[in-house]
């Protein structure tokens, strides 16, 4: 079940926001639930307070009680892989959620037209997301690893460490190994000794890969085109 969250001190863009989110999900036949809220300090208090977790917020930026801006800051830590589009009059802001790592920015100028845009895409990545574990096993348990939470993978002596957004895992398996057993193509070797998941990809410059949760990671240059192809292709084929 996704869980989308659409916050906007206005009764009226909440409204619209929920028709087209509804025409989105019916389109893609898609499942979720939606939680409306009126005010961010609202939708703030559930998520750090209560714990409750979203796929997906729409959020308007200019609010009287908080900023969108605010929340997002707030809300990364507990929810690092949330997917905000951000909602707003002025252009101005385009930058600044750029570097809060949003999905997407829509204007309210063309709201209708951009937001079915962005929400088809969120959901579809989404639904690619989920339901995909790589399962770890060890002499005392098995722990499921989500594939969207593996931001990259290391070797490191006999074992590969697969770095999380809940910490890093030691798998006592090569990293080759590894790699056929996740058998997905959104992880692809930027050199010998390290994977990386393309999903987390938010720039490649100067042969240096960056990814969400801040690492900065070196493409080896026999690798360089091939990363830079498979990026363009995996994104090419699912958004």
């Amino acid at each position: 079940m996704i869980r989308i969250a659409v916050c906007d001190d206005d009764t009226d863009s909440i409204l619209k926001n929920d028709i087209i989110l509804k025409n989105c999900l019916s389109h893609l036949k898609a499942v979720a639930e939606i939680q409306t809220y009126s005010s961010g300090q609202m939708l703030l208090c559930d998520i750090l307070d209560d714990h409750s977790f979203f796929d997906l917020i729409l959020l308007d930026i200019e609010m009287p009680d908080i900023s969108g801006m605010e929340i997002v800051q707030a809300i990364k830590p507990q929810l690092p892989n949330v997917k905000v589009i951000f909602i707003t009059s002025h252009v101005k802001y385009a930058i600044d959620s750029f570097e809060l790592s949003i999905f997407r920015y829509v204007p309210k100028s063309d709201l209708e037209k951009r937001l079915t845009y962005a929400v088809t895409d969120a959901l579809k990545l989404i639904m690619l997301e989920d339901d995909k574990n790589y399962t770890v096993l060890t002499a005392n348990r098995m722990e499921k690893v989500r594939f969207c939470d593996i931001f990259y993978i290391l070797r490191e002596g006999k074992n590969a460490a697969l770095h999380t957004s809940q910490g890093i895992i030691m798998v006592r398996k090569s990293l080759l190994t590894v790699y056929e057993e996740l058998g997905a193509e959104e992880f692809i070797f930027i050199e010998r000794g390290c994977i990386i998941n393309l999903i987390h990809i938010t720039q490649i410059k100067n042969s240096n890969l960056y990814l969400k949760d801040g690492t900065v990671l070196p493409i080896s240059r026999s690798h360089l085109q091939n990363v830079k192809m498979a990026v363009n292709s995996y994104w090419g084929k699912h958004i």
